[in-house]
């Protein structure tokens, strides 16, 4: 792996493409819910629906909203200070306490890693950020810890094809709600 000036520090951030998929998803999702209630005259108001689907996608973007952090000391996962604390799930570990990187299957085939350390805690490796291998090697210069085989958990085809299907939703979501205005 290159080396990386061991003074230099990094600040990475989910990848857009991810957030904004898993956003579309939540609003092609929720959108019409409202308007379908009002619609079939569900014993649910639509303006308290609307609140609780804003609500959601506050508490959606809060936990999209979080930034990796590597430094000369260690790394830390941060979110912004309007992040209700229930919702974070912020840690930090310095890079002397890391004894190694553990792969672990997932439900539904794939691989996630987990940061090992002395004390027999894991931390799971944040896998959706840009600048992944660049954290990789990071990682790896700070650590000595092979990060060779480490590959990202989905590919940005993949979020580029599901971003293509939320868009999809939408289209069906505008022409379910213009025909019920019919």
């Amino acid at each position: 792996m290159s080396n990386l000036d061991p003074a230099q520090a990094l600040c990475l951030k989910p990848s857009p493409l991810i957030t904004w998929t898993i956003l579309s998803f939540y609003i092609a999702l929720t959108l019409p819910l409202p308007l379908l209630s009002q619609q079939t005259q569900a014993p649910v108001s639509p303006w308290l629906l609307l609140i609780a689907l804003v609500m959601g996608g506050l508490i959606l973007l809060g936990t999209l909203s979080y930034r990796v952090e590597l430094n000369q000391q260690g790394m830390a996962i941060i979110y912004p200070a309007w992040v209700p604390t229930f919702l974070r799930r912020q840690w930090s570990i310095q890079w002397s306490e890391i004894t190694g990187i553990q792969p672990r299957g997932t439900s539904q085939g794939g691989l996630v890693y987990y940061l090992l350390t002395q004390a027999g805690m894991a931390y799971l490796l944040p896998m959706r950020v840009v600048g992944f291998s660049q954290m990789l090697r990071f990682i790896h210069q700070h650590t000595g810890l092979d990060t060779e085989l480490i590959r990202p958990l989905a590919q940005p085809w993949m979020y580029g094809l599901l971003g293509l299907f939320a868009l999809l939703m939408f289209a069906i979501d505008a022409w379910v709600l213009i025909t019920l205005q019919s």
